[in-house]
């Protein structure tokens, strides 16, 4: 029988190595959207989910946290308090309906955003914009129309907003 105050040939010769924890990560990584993947955040909470690379999206897109989109996306986007921003692989035949729309990559669609649309240098935008605020980039491309409204959805006259016929813009 061993007993643990003496030393026998029963005794492991090396004992086991510590095992070193791995380091916490200083930022949590963006979630890849998949089917059945939903989170319940906030808007403003800082939690975007991602449409990868390789993922194609076909149908509607609802939810209430801000979307990356570095994949295929088309048919409908509705995230009206998030931002959608659309990475540099990014394509996106789609409307989208948002608070703020980044475009880095290429959409295909309308646009409308209850805050501002911003056309990076590198992306590309055809379809029409209605936002309170617009920025286009020395060398991003737009065809299309740009309808400015005012933060509550009426005109100065206090009227109801129309969209105006406008001319294409290229940039």
């Amino acid at each position: 029988m061993w007993k643990p105050n003496q030393p026998g040939s029963n005794s492991p010769s090396t004992p086991e190595p510590s095992r070193p924890t791995p380091p916490a990560p200083s930022f949590e990584p963006p979630r890849t959207a998949s089917p059945g993947a939903g989170t319940t955040a906030a808007p403003g909470t800082g939690e975007q989910a991602t449409i990868g690379k390789s993922l194609v999206v076909k149908g509607e897109v609802t939810g209430s946290e801000s979307l990356y989109i570095d994949g295929k996306v088309e048919g409908a986007i509705n995230l009206p308090g998030n931002r959608v921003t659309v990475g540099r692989n990014g394509q996106v035949a789609a409307n989208i309906v948002a608070r703020e729309v980044v475009v880095l990559g290429k959409v295909r669609g309308n646009c409308q955003a209850s805050d501002r649309v911003d056309i990076r240098s590198e992306g590309s935008l055809t379809g029409d914009v209605i936002a309170a605020r617009i920025s286009i980039e020395d060398g991003a491309f737009f065809k299309g129309g740009i309808d400015i409204r005012k933060p509550g959805g009426t005109d100065l006259k206090g009227g109801s907003a129309q969209p105006a016929a406008a001319e294409p813009v290229t940039v």
